[in-house]
């Protein structure tokens, strides 16, 4: 994906949390409700997640072929390693919008403890 595809991303994943998601105050729920925790992503954002996930999928089928096929190790190594970048590249995506919005809420509502969360999840990320 382009560089410019996914900083036009990122901004309307930051718009939308402007827009999509109602302050706790005005009777909404912001992205930490203790009762239900959902994300709010532009449609825009969720089709290029979307999208993005669904070309893994293809990879992924691609690599049990390649493996089926019997194709040599070093080819389907590097398709995992094509395949394992794709992935980081989602996650840095959702990992930016969370913290542009959810985070950043969370801490002016005072829920301190999200930082913990946020500090366990980036953890798992970097394994």
């Amino acid at each position: 994906m382009a560089k410019e595809e996914a900083t036009d991303a990122n901004h309307n994943h930051q718009h939308a949390h402007a827009t999509d998601c109602a302050a706790p105050e005005a009777g909404g729920e912001h992205c930490g409700s203790k009762t239900e925790r959902k994300s709010h992503h532009s449609d825009k954002m969720k089709a290029n997640l979307t999208t993005r996930l669904n070309r893994i999928e293809g990879q992924i089928r691609g690599v049990k072929a390649m493996i089926d096929k019997d194709t040599y190790c070093d080819d389907v190594l590097n398709q995992i390693a094509a395949v394992q970048s794709a992935l980081n590249s989602v996650g840095k995506l959702l990992l930016e919008g969370h913290m542009k919005s959810c985070i950043v809420e969370r801490i002016q509502a005072g829920e301190n403890e999200v930082i913990d969360e946020l500090l366990t999840t980036v953890q798992k990320l970097m394994k």
